[in-house]
């Protein structure tokens, strides 16, 4: 007999709706061929410290960017389940994991490598803060709210300065994310590709652009303001000030995610976040 899958199940039941969800999965495991060792989402350590061969994360996209970040070193596939709002990242709910879950569990599901951000925050010689981002780098203005500049570099070359509110680097993940809503176009997650956004720029022809994500994007922060501050995936991570560096570059480890035999990207798209949908017009009265 092969050896069973090992099943690291990260949730936090005590939240109602994820309640159901997990309940329902729990069930579905019950009933397959595996080991199953489970981990509340709050739980770092418990999360980086369990050996498994796949990890199924029931929650919302936050959740799963969060516990993405913990497993990427140990290249663990992540089955993402959705239990929040939108749940974009998440390619099953309770029902289509119970409908696959053996399909998955042997094996013989598709996984999706995505591009994942490794960023370094320095100030002179030192390097003051950093880390990975799944989505998204932002460096934004804060704190007085005055327009901030920043000077880009590509792979060593100077590029123009932005002067505005900010900018958004982000990976295909995230370019569904603060990107799309700043203006930055979508990015299919099987490309390789970066995508730098500005944010407010004061010039009308800094528009966004797509790169390689071979490419090393750097800032230095030319005029800053007291709040400020580098952002990976919605979390603060550094207060920056005059003459800092932010370098980009893609990390060596990609995420790694399940994909649903049933969906697709482009139904994602439209059933989940609307894309190209028509305004909603009202019926006409006689």
């Amino acid at each position: 007999m092969s050896k069973l899958p090992r099943i690291l199940l990260i949730a936090s039941p005590e939240r109602a709706r994820t309640r159901e969800v997990y309940d329902s999965v729990r069930a579905t495991l019950d009933r397959t061929r595996a080991e199953v060792m489970q981990c509340d989402a709050n739980d770092a350590a418990c999360v980086a410290e369990g050996q498994c061969d796949f990890a199924i994360v029931i929650g919302g996209d936050g959740t799963i960017i969060e516990q993405a970040r913990l497993l990427l070193q140990r290249a663990t596939p992540i089955i993402g389940i959705n239990a929040g709002r939108v749940g974009f990242l998440a390619e099953f709910d309770s029902e289509s994991f119970q409908r696959h879950a053996q399909f998955i569990l042997d094996g013989r599901a598709k996984v999706r490598v995505r591009t994942v951000l490794e960023v370094s925050a320095m100030r002179g010689a030192a390097r003051i803060d950093g880390g990975i981002a799944i989505n998204d780098c932002v460096i934004t203005a804060g704190e007085p709210f005055r327009m901030i500049e920043l000077a880009l570099t590509v792979n060593g070359e100077p590029g123009p300065e932005l002067v505005g509110d900010g900018v958004i680097v982000a990976t295909p993940t995230g370019s569904t994310a603060y990107s799309a809503s700043a203006g930055g176009a979508i990015v299919h997650p099987s490309l390789d590709a970066l995508s730098i956004v500005p944010i407010c720029a004061q010039s009308l022809a800094f528009r966004p652009v797509t790169l390689p994500d071979s490419a090393r994007i750097e800032f230095v922060v030319r005029r800053a303001n007291a709040g400020t501050s580098l952002i990976l995936d919605g979390g603060k991570t550094a207060s920056l000030e005059v003459s800092d560096r932010v370098a980009i570059e893609r990390n060596a480890q990609g995420a790694l995610f399940v994909t649903n035999p049933d969906n697709s990207y482009w139904r994602t798209l439209t059933e989940k976040l609307r894309w190209a949908a028509m305004p909603s017009y009202r019926s006409e009265t006689h």
